[in-house]
């Protein structure tokens, strides 16, 4: 099914799948926002990220940590990894069952917080300790016949990378969203002041970066010389307090399009490093296939979507932290076994000549790095 824009694709969502809310069109934008978080998140685990991931977390500013920045995804290098295997397994998963299989953790202070309740609904990339060094997040690698097997990663603090999602809906007669451009401005805020590789505007329109080292002195240049060099040549040793920042925004109503820029793109592909842009013809194409034509693979993943907005109160079954066993199931291997399909719902705004290989690597040497 295809659809002139997001906007047409809200409002079928609208008048088919929340035809019980009071406000129909702010449900599903909600539920679009939702979506494009989503997307983001089962692409980077796709990618074989997902170890590095940590959610909702707040980011300092470069060299002022007393101002803190929530970002949805942050990446961090991985101090150590564990593997756990608990049988038998009841639920719900807690942290507290988890911690008796890390006897090399056993001082520090678990939060009380489940992985996995007893309703099965998954928590992704769930914290079990906040320690001064970085947090520890365990992820579940198999869940099946009363065992389970768990990746735990003790995580530095600082995050190599961060991704922002960043999606704003139109009202009705309006051309666009009166709160595009205060998103615009609070992403590209956060984009410019997370990082040690900090970004100067020359005469000429070209962008000149400035690196502290740790003796103090300073490395110039060209701001893609220095973003390349940092991620290719740099030890870790010189990039203390270094994050690529990756934008992911969606719905031309309100950005126009990959090729035509509003001032509101404009502002955002010259603060992140990069600068995704998800299709209205890539997100309509999830949606179709998710609720409106759904494919049966994805058949778990649309019945949590719709147990948890279906009016109804209870446990939403269905978002990048909480997601249904079965739902998370079918998204992992459903972006898995479509790779070259998904990748195809994104443009890079930013930089010019990116591609999604290139961030791919970037982001893997990143993590690579002897931190």
């Amino acid at each position: 099914m295809n659809f002139e824009s997001v906007d047409a694709l809200q409002r079928t969502l609208a008048d088919t799948v929340f035809r019980y809310a009071s406000d129909r069109k702010k449900a599903a934008g909600r539920a679009l926002g939702t979506l494009v978080e989503i997307v983001t998140f089962y692409t980077l685990r796709a990618w074989d990220l997902r170890d590095h991931i940590v959610i909702e977390r707040s980011v300092p500013e470069f060299g002022n940590p007393s101002i803190m920045h929530n970002v949805e995804f942050s990446l961090h290098p991985i101090r150590a990894r564990h593997k756990v295997e608990i049988a038998p397994l009841f639920l719900p998963l807690t942290a507290a069952k988890i911690r008796g299989h890390l006897p090399l953790l056993g001082k520090l202070e678990f939060r009380s917080t489940q992985v996995v309740s007893s309703d099965g609904v998954l928590r992704n990339a769930t914290v079990l300790v906040e320690a001064g060094s970085g947090p520890v997040v365990a992820n579940v690698d198999i869940l099946e016949d009363s065992r389970c097997e768990l990746t735990v990663c003790e995580l530095f603090a600082n995050p190599f990378a961060i991704f922002e999602c960043k999606r704003v809906g139109v009202e009705e007669g309006m051309r666009k969203g009166p709160q595009t451009i205060e998103k615009a401005k609070q992403g590209a805020y956060v984009a410019r002041s997370v990082s040690s590789l900090q970004k100067i505007r020359l005469r000429n329109g070209a962008f000149q970066g400035v690196m502290e080292r740790p003796d103090g002195a300073f490395r110039t240049g060209s701001y893609d010389t220095l973003l390349r060099e940092a991620i290719d040549d740099s030890p870790a040793d010189d990039l203390a307090g270094f994050m690529l920042t990756v934008g992911v925004v969606s719905n031309h109503g309100n950005w126009f399009t990959s090729d035509n820029h509003n001032k509101e793109l404009r502002v955002l592909a010259q603060s992140y490093d990069w600068l995704l842009f998800l299709t209205d013809a890539g997100l309509s194409q999830f949606i179709d296939r998710l609720l409106l034509n759904p494919r049966p693979e994805l058949a778990p993943a649309r019945d949590a979507f719709l147990s948890s907005y279906s009016g109804n109160s209870g446990t939403n079954r269905f978002t990048k932290v909480r997601i249904a066993l079965t739902a998370n199931e079918a998204l992992r291997n459903y972006f898995l076994t479509h790779e070259a399909e998904v990748e195809s719902w994104f443009n890079v705004i930013a930089p010019r000549s990116g591609s999604l290989e290139t961030l791919q690597d970037d982001l893997r040497k990143l993590g690579a790095k002897d931190w």
